[in-house]
């Protein structure tokens, strides 16, 4: 079957070429230069023909760099318009320093810099200013260098040789009650200020100022999660280009029971990935569950490395993708089930495991709600689940810049029970989530044993309920396609 035929249906599906459409021609609205609008022009375009080995796999068209480039400095330009603003208000900062040498880049400063910035310069310093009564954010680069049209540089070395005499400056010019940096003792991707930035920061605001900094946790967490509708316009057709990418492998093209084995398949997803001029965030990983095979744990079925096994009829396999494409990340887990001489579809057992994943996927999201914590989030779907007779394990996380994304972990695969720091932070609105989970079922036709239903599905949260991005997996993908 084809993958379209193999998804449940979306209930979030936008016409994607559409969507993309009207994306690129709003970038291209925002920069100036025939180069550029010609590129947009381009981008916009219908999707172009795909050869025709690959139209069984609805693989949409992907952008040039350059049309790449004018998409995501558009969006950049909104987010910084709008974002930021939201963020240091609700936060009450109202003055953000984000610090960042050469290649050892604070991961929220470089979401913010140009698309054709590979890294910061030297010491690239971003300055946030909300002088409030309702005026503009001030945004400023105190580098030797503008940050792009976004930051005006505000430092000149000529006239002042040191880089942090020029930020006290400015910080003493605005008089902050509160001075945000990128440092928290939980999440990772708030804490890119280094200690010796930090210091010498302190030692150069002095008495006066360095008592009123404050960790920025907060503003960096909700930068990094918080999507816009530009971006969401188009966030859809990334998850259908990875789950075209997973539909292809995940077939005869790619596999010959008996021969393939789940490292040659692990290694064409990485191939097909660099061929598309599409970057993985992590390597992708394949495995396979077998009748009369011992039941694996998810230790496991998590572990880097896997045991390299030749796949063969009658097998259920699993694999974990994830992709970035315009500066976005999924991170997608599907199943697929080998048929064996004589089969036209999947054993009647696992097909009623799978339906499991998908009822545990559906109570899992009608219960997001805005403000609680992933913590609650979890605990509460699981004794939901379990008081239906499910054997649920869940472990979702938002996505966005990062795979793993800012935000709340919604569970542990490997301690249900526990609730840890991260799961302490609030659901947001307008964040996109891998609805990561998996239930266990025994399997009639595999003699009772326990088999792991493994899914994970990226989807969008409204603050009012969670969509699918590009359908779900209701259906095994089956080898070969009947």
């Amino acid at each position: 079957m084809s993958p379209v035929h193999a998804r449940g249906t979306a209930r979030l599906r936008p016409a994607f070429a559409a969507g993309l459409a009207v994306a690129l021609l709003g970038a291209a609205a925002s920069f100036a230069g025939s180069a550029q609008a010609a590129g947009a022009r381009a981008a916009a375009a219908p999707p172009a023909a795909v050869p025709a080995s690959d139209r069984d796999f609805d693989l949409p068209r992907i952008l040039t760099p350059r049309e790449q480039a004018a998409v995501r400095d558009a969006w950049l330009a909104k987010r910084l318009d709008t974002v930021v603003p939201m963020l240091m208000k609700r936060e009450g900062i109202d003055l953000w320093l984000l610090v960042a040498r050469e290649y050892m880049e604070d991961p929220v400063l470089r979401t913010m810099l140009p698309a054709t910035w590979m890294s910061a310069r030297r010491r690239t310093v971003l300055m946030f200013f909300d002088p409030g009564d309702g005026r503009p954010v001030e945004r400023l680069a105190i580098a030797r260098y503008p940050v792009g049209d976004a930051f005006p540089a505000a430092w000149n070395p000529d006239e002042q040789p040191d880089q942090w005499a020029r930020i006290a400056q400015l910080v003493a010019e605005r008089d902050p009650r509160k001075i945000a940096i990128n440092r928290s003792k939980v999440f990772a991707l708030a804490d890119g200020m280094t200690d010796t930035e930090t210091d010498a920061l302190l030692a150069a605001l002095g008495e006066r100022f360095g008592p009123r900094i404050v960790s920025g946790e907060r503003l960096a967490l909700g930068w990094l999660e918080t999507r816009i509708p530009e971006e969401m316009a188009v966030y859809p057709t990334i998850s259908r280009i990875a789950n075209a990418i997973i539909a292809e492998g995940f077939s005869e093209k790619v596999i010959t029971p008996g021969v393939t084995t789940t490292a040659d398949v692990q290694w064409w997803y990485r191939q097909r990935i660099a061929q598309l001029g599409l970057v993985p965030w992590f390597h992708p990983t394949v495995a396979l569950q077998r009748a009369g095979g011992e039941t694996k744990s998810a230790t496991a079925m998590f572990a880097a490395r896997r045991t390299e096994e030749v796949i063969q009829p009658g097998d259920l396999l699993h694999v974990d993708l994830g992709i970035v494409y315009l500066g976005l990340a999924t991170d997608t887990q599907n199943m697929a089930y080998v048929l064996r001489p004589g089969e036209t579809d999947a054993p009647a057992g696992l097909k009623a495991g799978l339906a499991d994943a998908n009822r545990l996927q559906d109570l899992l999201m009608k219960n997001y709600t805005a403000g609680e914590s992933g913590c609650s989030l979890q605990q509460r779907t699981r004794k939901e689940a379990l008081a239906l007779g499910l054997k649920p394990n869940i472990y979702s996380h938002a996505v966005g810049y990062h795979g793993h994304g800012a935000g709340p972990w919604v569970g542990m695969w490997d301690d249900q029970d526990a609730c840890p720091p991260p799961g302490e932070y609030e659901v947001q609105p307008n964040t996109v989530w891998a609805i990561e989970l998996n239930a266990e079922r025994a399997v009639p036709e595999w003699g009772g044993k326990n088999v792991r239903f493994m899914l994970e599905e990226i989807a969008f949260f409204d603050g009012r309920k969670v969509e699918f991005l590009d359908g779900r997996l209701t259906r095994f993908h089956l080898v070969p396609r009947p």
